[in-house]
């Protein structure tokens, strides 16, 4: 099992955004200097929910402030982006870092973030799934022209410059539902497990995606699926079990998981298609008990219960686990890095 960091940059009140920036930034560092294998940063718009609206330009910051640490997406919007773009800024980043970069990509689902950029949700699917060929055919041919129902180049084109990594930066596609998993399953693309699903639904994406990708004939012996999870560790189960509910008191979480977040069609008010999935986890203001987050969502606990719970995401077929160490809990960074440093301490070490 290899150990990531990601990094929300959630604006609390009264912080200024350099000083998210900065908070993030050095927790990166730290990350390199603990042993974790790498970082993602996620990317938002319009909101303090996350202020990082091109990870590429913040991942080529880290590039210079960072030597060994895997630079990964968590992820990138495809639908609110020009493929070409994308697949350029990406291979820059490889090329700066040294064949570092990790490309984590979804769909999205924020209708607020949609209709700021004048995009229909219910297309999200099908420009996703377009925007990934015209990207993967930038990194792979010599040149490419693409005439599809959303993009097109127009002529064909040579990507300049090229990524480092051969044949190109690993890709990660969020996905966590059946029809999802099973999609990009088939074509051998590893998935990035949600951090909102359940331990079950995430140990049941990870095994049918292996059964899906070994039946297409992939090598999923190769593969290497990413799990997202919210992680505490403390001394003992019972100060674990006392901070989470201190971490829940001082969060509104209705004011991340409200109708600016679900995935709803502003002409219907319902979820917009090909979201059904997701009908109620953002209407009903994410709301869930701590002792469902004890038993089904969080990695958190001793030592002793954490490693166990990360051995299950192992053996379901996990290799990278992706550690939100408290994104959306205003954190001191003193306190934050001693969170960071006695889980790489007490954790870490059980699967070296």
């Amino acid at each position: 099992m290899k150990f990531s960091t990601f990094h929300l940059f959630h604006r609390f009140d009264g912080q200024s955004f350099k000083e998210v920036y900065d908070y993030h930034l050095e927790l990166a560092e730290l990350a390199e200097e603990l042993g974790f294998t790498g970082v993602r940063l996620a990317e938002h718009h319009f909101r303090d929910y996350g202020v990082v609206p091109n990870l590429f330009t913040m991942l080529s910051h880290l590039a210079a402030r960072t030597e060994r640490l895997r630079l990964g997406t968590g992820i990138v919007v495809l639908p609110l982006h020009n493929p070409v773009h994308v697949a350029e800024e990406a291979a820059m980043v490889d090329l700066l870092s040294g064949g570092r970069l990790e490309l984590g990509i979804g769909r999205g689902y924020q209708s607020f973030e949609f209709e700021g950029f004048g995009i229909d949700l219910a297309e999200a699917r099908d420009r996703f799934n377009e925007a990934l060929e015209v990207i993967l055919g930038l990194w792979t041919e010599p040149v490419l022209r693409h005439e599809g129902k959303f993009y097109r180049t127009g002529a064909e084109v040579e990507l300049v410059p090229r990524p480092v990594q051969d044949p190109h930066p690993p890709v990660h596609v969020a996905a966590v539902s059946p029809e999802t998993v099973t999609m990009y399953a088939e074509r051998g693309l590893p998935v990035l497990a949600d951090p909102a699903a359940p331990f079950r639904k995430v140990v049941q994406a990870a095994q049918t995606w292996r059964e899906t990708a070994e039946r297409a004939g992939h090598d999923v012996a190769k593969a290497e699926l990413v799990v997202a999870r919210s992680v505490y560790v403390a001394p003992t189960a019972e100060q674990a079990r006392e901070d989470q509910a201190r971490f829940e008191a001082m969060f509104d979480r209705a004011r991340i998981f409200n109708e600016k977040s679900a995935p709803i069609d502003p002409r219907t008010g319902k979820a917009a298609q090909g979201f059904e999935y997701y009908q109620d986890r953002y209407l009903k203001g994410g709301s869930v008990s701590n002792d469902f987050r004890w038993e089904q969502l969080e990695v958190i606990g001793d030592p002793e219960r954490v490693i166990g719970q990360i051995r299950i995401l192992e053996d379901a077929g996990f290799a990278n686990l992706l550690c939100d160490f408290g994104s959306t809990r205003p954190m001191p960074l003193d306190d934050m890095k001693k969170v960071m440093r006695f889980f790489a301490a007490e954790v870490m070490p059980a699967f070296q």
